[in-house]
């Protein structure tokens, strides 16, 4: 091991208020397109449907402009053109105004990490793309322990894409094969970097539903686990 890599969702992050930003989404859109609200909410969560299923077939994330055209689409109501720019950053935004909080010992394990390692963070995005959640990592003090951020919008692959894994190693001057990667899902996080010939570590401290069931080398139940491991 001669880098370490963190997942965003689930691992770094546990969401609190995605009920809120969907409701917030939902009046924007049903606004903007003359919709109902509640057809609004319907058509917006399938679009997150949409989107992982996407995101598993292809290994590719849609974008919050995607999520707008998809929806007025659903609703059988295209948005007009000159709403789509503001509903889109609405989409990307909200989540600035209504954020996912730390996982408990999160900025503990990364910088600890950091102390020995190169460090960086390989996350898919969806509606809140990866300039939002750049946002939040330095609200947060994580990003001076950070070398690398790497998000599938960005890239234009998701997770268990191998670009996702070897860009990432290439900037942080490593081989893929010598990075753990820590994250909360088997298929993409753990399938992901074994794909590349590195190592995985499951992390259950949030999601849990891959515990025990998993092909990661290691499995870590919370930050405290992991910190304590690395020594």
């Amino acid at each position: 091991m001669r880098a370490v890599t963190f997942d965003f969702w689930g691992t770094l992050f546990r969401d609190r208020d995605g009920d809120l930003r969907h409701d917030i989404r939902t009046a924007a859109l049903a606004e903007a397109a003359g919709a109902a609200p509640e057809d609004a909410s319907r058509a917006l969560r399938e679009v997150m449907a949409e989107f992982f299923r996407r995101h598993l077939a292809d290994a590719r994330t849609l974008t919050p402009r995607d999520a707008v055209t998809m929806a007025g689409e659903l609703l059988g109501r295209e948005v007009p053109e000159d709403r789509v720019p503001a509903l889109a950053e609405c989409f990307a935004t909200v989540i600035l105004r209504h954020p996912p909080v730390p996982v408990e010992g999160a900025l503990d394990a990364v910088r600890a990490a950091a102390a020995r390692y190169p460090v960086g963070v390989i996350s898919d995005t969806g509606i809140s793309p990866g300039s939002s959640l750049r946002v939040l990592l330095e609200r947060e003090g994580f990003t001076p322990h950070l070398r690398r951020l790497t998000f599938s919008d960005e890239m234009g692959v998701a997770k268990p894409h191998a670009d996702m894994f070897t860009r990432t190693a290439e900037a942080l001057g490593v081989d893929p094969s010598d990075i753990l990667h820590l994250g909360d899902l088997e298929p993409t996080d753990i399938a992901g970097i074994h794909g590349v010939g590195g190592k995985g570590g499951l992390f259950t401290g949030v999601n849990d539903a891959y515990a025990g069931r998993t092909s990661a080398e290691h499995e870590f139940a919370s930050w405290a686990e992991f910190t304590a491991w690395l020594g």
